[in-house]
């Protein structure tokens, strides 16, 4: 089978830890583990989130003043590539019986998507409430509750077009295992003669990896995250995972606008191409593939025909 797997970037980075390259290389190991079976049987396209890394080297940029600020997208570039090499150099590790590739990736979004009037893409480390009052002041920055704490929030506009799809396609005829879209894809909007400008945003991954996975015509869609799936009664001692739920049962169960919300909005996009989608936790990726963990997401039959008829 083709399947594209979604890294979550808090599972690159889990809350509380130190946000330090150690940090990181422990926890793609933790991915890659969970990786390599799946790479064994399947060819296997690979992206990730970038959040808590974006974020970090946000608050580096501004610590030094001599330039301007980077804006968002060169920040997002920079994550792809650091978070795909430390990606691609564990998979290479492992020796794998095919070659790995990392593709930075750009995705076109529309410079006047409403989502540039409403941030809502959570990006860094969490925040106690004083210290996010004092940033929210001092930076301008759009700050929102996120568990017990506290984080920045950007415009996460909508994935419209992956700009290196064709090289994506050529690399997987090839053989190779692609790591690609980090992050999302870095944002970029196409003017009139086709020239490509950085925006200042950061694409939802989960959404892009749903484009990816449409536009390669993919079996299956992984959404792997730090918890076991879509939950009824989240954060309660009530919390229980659903194993199937309806793209229509969605909207009852008010998720998590920056982290569940659009997971299970890609899932659904996906299922709608009657392909295999499943939200589960990045240990269980192996049995997310047969319904032995995880939350798989599917559409009623009549939207099915519906969004494959012409």
């Amino acid at each position: 089978m083709r399947v594209v797997v979604a890294l979550g970037g808090n599972a690159l980075i889990r809350r509380g830890e130190p946000a330090t390259v150690a940090t990181q290389r422990a926890n793609v190991a933790r991915a890659v583990d969970a990786l390599v079976p799946l790479a064994a049987e399947h060819e296997l396209v690979v992206t990730h989130g970038n959040g808590p890394q974006v974020g970090l080297l946000a608050l580096q940029a501004e610590a030094y003043h001599d330039v301007p600020a980077y804006p968002l997208d060169v920040l997002g570039a920079e994550s792809e590539g650091m978070v795909g090499y430390l990606l691609e150099q564990e998979l290479v590790g492992r020796r794998l019986r095919r070659p790995t590739a990392t593709l930075l990736t750009q995705v076109v979004v529309d410079g006047e998507d409403p989502a540039f009037a409403t941030p809502s893409k959570p990006v860094g480390p969490v925040y106690e409430r004083a210290e996010a009052d004092r940033l929210r002041v001092e930076r301008g920055w759009d700050i929102v509750p996120d568990g017990r704490g506290w984080r920045r929030v950007v415009p996460s506009p909508e994935p419209l077009e992956i700009v290196e799809l064709p090289a994506i396609r050529i690399l997987l005829d090839g053989g190779a295992l692609v790591v690609c879209v980090g992050g999302g894809g870095v944002p970029v909007v196409r003017d009139g003669a086709g020239r490509l400008t950085g925006v200042e945003a950061v694409v939802d991954k989960d959404l892009s990896a749903a484009l990816l996975a449409r536009q390669l015509q993919a079996d299956a869609l992984l959404l792997l995250t730090d918890v076991p799936g879509i939950q009824r009664d989240f954060g309660t001692d009530r919390a229980r995972t659903v194993p199937e739920l309806r793209s229509d049962e969605l909207d009852r169960l008010a998720l998590a606008a920056g982290s569940m919300a659009p997971k299970a909005a890609a899932a659904a996009r996906f299922a709608a191409t009657e392909g295999l989608a499943v939200i589960g936790a990045l240990e269980d990726a192996g049995a997310l593939l047969d319904g032995r963990a995880g939350t798989r997401v599917s559409v009623p039959a009549v939207a099915q025909r519906s969004s494959s008829s012409p």
